[in-house]
């Protein structure tokens, strides 16, 4: 564990050199072949450090001293090499070694605030918890398909296909290996089945069921709406077996029409910085990077629980319970009044994470735990981030209901060629790396005037326009041959503008959530 590996490190040895090199930050747009793929050069994305320790000449009880020295963000190779060869050595009295001294928590940089500790946890230690003292009773990991160009898909015609097939492969190997092994029982599964990319994506749970001799069963009926990344829905299949990890879906979405909403945050130990977005579908696990979503509500089999006079009931009775725990209504209530509910603290804690202060201060904390928010003092303040957060939640969610999605022409958006009636699209692209106002839709159509501001709403590590241009696209998975689409999605919901009106949608919810975010309190935290 890095627990453990720190207090090797620290126990073993005396002294510990660290000289951090980093990775290099450009895109791949902007490599070159010569330097592709070099650990000095624009291919290497992973950070690098060079270390030396030192070992202890005899045992003592005192931790090793940390030296550590950073070289500096955004620098290429020549620039790099050149301040490497400057230093010559080590023991170079320009080197400016700092000293890192790791606290508690075993952090040696980018220390966690104490602060943070004071605050309500986001999540139960126990799901379903319904006494705990957390802000939320239950959540989950995204969905985890494990064999995600099998399970999503834009066409759900095609979606079935390719998972039927993969199905009926697993069947097949299942039967053929229960013979062989009872002709040789010292076969070994792993040395069997076929790992034929263009067939299966095996993963340790479908492995399992395979040993146990267990059938799959093509199940149509499975097919459902899911998000795989920001603003980028698809068809995915959820059937028994071919879901690696399906967390708590089957209680955040019981039937394909479930209401729910559910928010998404970054899990621990990501690169990107903090971000989180909502959901009324099931989301994939890396929609925010390993995400852990929290639901406004789940729902249980009414056969399996005990319903009270107070519980919501629908037509595939199943009961409604609410995510949001009793505790938090009754910290919020003894501080705001009785008129708050349980949605008022949802969407306060949707508006409160996007707080700039928020992040900026507790940035460390939110890359190594989950979220822990306070109740603010004023009354003002809290109805003010649920307030925002309610409106972000109508405009996150409701990117592709264009009856009701907001439009970029109010911002000077201006599209051009869109008469031609051509919205089949390939591969969206900027004009030039330098020009981001325009978007090339396709040969055709041009989406101009786009304001520079839209770029700042990031989720995941990207802006939200980002995502559209990179998701949109005709793409084939490398390995099994699997073609995805988006055009097929446009047909299947019977509008041949989906991209083109999802791209404009966007632009225009990414300046309105912006506006939003700068106009959240501040209160200082």
């Amino acid at each position: 564990s890095a627990d453990g590996f720190r207090k090797c490190l620290e126990k073993e040895f005396s002294s510990i050199y660290i000289f951090n090199l980093r990775g290099n930050q450009r895109t791949s747009g902007e490599l070159s072949r010569k330097e592709g793929g070099k650990i000095f050069g624009s291919g290497s994305r992973t950070p690098i450090a060079v270390t030396f320790l030192v070992k202890k000449a005899e045992t003592s009880s005192e931790r090793a001293t940390i030296h550590y020295h950073d070289i500096g963000d955004y620098l290429n190779r020549e620039e790099k090499l050149g301040i490497i060869q400057k230093f010559g050595s080590s023991e170079n009295p320009a080197m400016d070694w700092q000293i890192l001294q790791p606290n508690e928590h075993g952090d040696w940089l980018n220390l966690r605030d104490d602060a943070f500790g004071e605050f309500i946890a986001i999540g139960s230690e126990k799901k379903f918890d319904l006494k705990s003292q957390s802000i939320f009773v239950v959540n989950s990991r995204g969905n985890e398909t494990g064999r995600d160009a099998w399970n999503y898909n834009s066409s759900k015609e095609i979606l079935k296909k390719n998972t039927e097939q993969a199905v009926n492969f697993y069947n097949e190997q299942v039967s053929e290996f229960w013979k062989a092994r009872a002709r040789n029982s010292k076969i070994e599964v792993q040395n069997f089945i076929d790992t034929d990319p263009g067939k299966i994506s095996w993963t340790s749970s479908l492995l399992t069921g395979f040993e146990k001799k267990e059938i799959a069963k093509f199940e149509a009926k499975r097919v459902t709406i899911g998000i795989y990344r920001p603003f980028f829905k698809q068809q995915l299949y959820l059937g028994e077996k071919m879901t690696h990890r399906r967390g708590q879906f089957a209680q955040f979405f019981p039937t394909h029409n479930t209401e729910n909403r559910v928010i998404c945050v970054s899990g621990i130990g990501g690169s990107k910085d903090f971000s989180c977005s909502m959901t009324d579908c099931i989301p994939d696990v890396q929609l925010q990077f390993n995400a852990q979503c929290f639901p406004l509500y789940y729902y249980e089999e009414r056969a399996k629980a005990s319903p009270s006079l107070f519980d919501a009931t629908n037509e595939n009775e199943h009961i409604r319970r609410d995510g949001v725990s009793d505790f938090i209504l009754a910290q919020a209530r003894s501080r705001y009044g009785e008129r708050v509910s349980k949605e008022d603290i949802f969407y306060y804690v949707y508006g409160f994470l996007h707080s700039p202060e928020y992040r900026e201060r507790f940035s460390a904390d939110l890359k190594k735990m989950l979220p822990r928010l306070p109740l603010v003092e004023s009354p003002k303040d809290f109805w003010a981030f649920s307030k925002a957060g309610r409106v972000l939640a109508g405009l996150h969610l409701g990117y592709d209901d264009f009856k009701t999605a907001p439009t970029a022409e109010a911002i000077g958006v201006v599209v051009r060629g869109a008469e031609s009636g051509h919205f089949q699209v390939e591969k969206m692209r900027f004009p030039s790396k330098d020009d981001k106002s325009k978007i090339l839709v396709n040969s055709e159509i041009v989406v101009e005037n786009i304001p520079a501001v839209a770029y700042e709403y990031q989720v995941n590590g990207k802006s939200a326009i980002g995502w559209v241009m990179e998701r949109y696209a005709v793409t084939t998975h490398k390995d099994s041959g699997i073609k995805n689409d988006p055009n097929d999605w446009a047909e299947e919901v019977g509008n041949p503008r989906y991209i083109l009106d999802v791209l404009l949608s966007v632009i225009r919810l990414s300046v309105e959530t912006v506006d939003i975010v700068k106009g959240l309190p501040k209160v200082g935290l």
